[in-house]
This record gives C-alpha cells, sequence and structure tokens, in this order.
C-alpha cells in the first residue's frame, strides 16, 4: 500500500479590493497592477458602465445591472483583507462612500490612493 505524502499548506497571498468611480478606469487598472506586483491578489469592479456596451445600453436594464454590480462589489470586499480606495483629487461618489462604510462595519482595514 503507498503512503499519502500529507499536503504541504500553502499561505495565500493576502486579497485586497478596489474601490472607487469607474470615471477613473485607468487610476483603477494601474492600482491593480501596483497591487498585483506587491503579491496581493486584486478584486476590482468588473466593468465599466461608463463605456457603450450591450449589456447596459437600455436603461431599465443598465439599472439593475448597476445594483447587482454594487452587491457583488460588497461580496467582495467580504472576501478581502484590506481595501483599498482609489480616489483621485479625493473624490469619492456615494457608492464609494457606501462600501467604505461596508468595509469599515466588518472592521477592515482602508488605505486611500490619495489622502483624504
Amino acid at each position: 500500500m503507498r503512503q499519502q505524502t500529507p499536503h504541504l499548506a500553502v499561505s495565500r497571498p493576502p486579497i485586497v479590493v478596489l474601490c472607487g468611480s469607474t470615471t477613473y478606469w485607468d487610476q483603477l487598472a494601474e492600482a491593480a497592477l501596483y497591487e498585483t506586483a506587491a503579491g496581493r491578489i486584486v478584486l476590482s469592479p468588473g466593468c465599466n458602465m461608463n463605456q457603450p456596451h450591450p449589456l447596459w445600453s437600455d436603461l431599465k436594464r443598465a439599472d439593475r445591472l448597476k445594483a447587482k454590480l454594487g452587491e457583488l462589489h460588497l461580496r467582495k470586499i467580504d472576501l478581502a483583507d484590506d481595501v483599498l480606495v482609489v480616489n483621485p483629487d479625493g473624490y469619492m461618489g456615494d457608492s464609494t462612500r457606501r462600501e467604505i462604510d461596508y468595509a469599515r462595519s466588518l472592521g477592515k482595514p482602508i488605505r486611500y490612493t490619495n489622502p483624504v
């Protein structure tokens, strides 16, 4: 009978979730690049509804999708070890503030790309 080797536990890299307005899509991508290069798993907004796309070309469909994506982003915050708020010029919209409040309620550490 062959003896099994115990599974070696591998610690996972920290998970960071990016929060911020998709108006600053390029800055979110840049933050994701730096966080990835630092060895972190990055969770970020999955789409930019400011850019035309058939998935949100209909206004009612867009509203439903936006609500669904907002809830999905809260689940990403649940998974993350910490939060990085991408806030060029200190800008934070209502959705980002909601995400920050949620992260705080969970005791997640929060960092900002620009001082608040």
